[in-house]
């Protein structure tokens, strides 16, 4: 199982990285292991069921988010601000304001708000 990385590198599948980055956004939140364990099994299930044997880390970024949006939103705008890589507090800001709408972001259209 391969993952395409934005510079088009490709690497194995980690699902350590995921629980990293997942264990990350929610550290001292309120959010039990094991819904993190849930998620990071379900996306190792994504790049496992992908016909070509990879998946471009956009892809696995954005389904980590939307699992994130619903657990917790603490959690959700740290890992978008870092997946997102937010330029500013204003981008920090517009995350949080959707958030706060319901909306999908003010970037939901990939790293580059496209």
């Amino acid at each position: 199982m391969m993952v395409v990385k934005k510079d088009d590198r490709r690497e194995m599948f980690d699902r350590r990285k995921v629980m990293g980055g997942l264990l990350k956004a929610c550290e001292k939140r309120p959010v039990p292991l094991r819904a993190l364990e849930r998620i990071a099994d379900e996306i190792q299930a994504l790049v496992g069921d992908q016909p070509e044997r990879e998946l471009s880390t956009r892809i696995i970024g954005q389904h980590v988010m939307e699992k994130l949006r619903a657990l917790d939103g603490v959690a959700y705008v740290r890992f978008a601000s870092v997946y997102r890589e937010f330029r500013d507090v204003e981008d920090f800001m517009d995350e949080l304001r959707s958030l706060e709408r319901g909306s999908t972001g003010a970037h939901a259209g990939g790293e580059d708000g496209s």
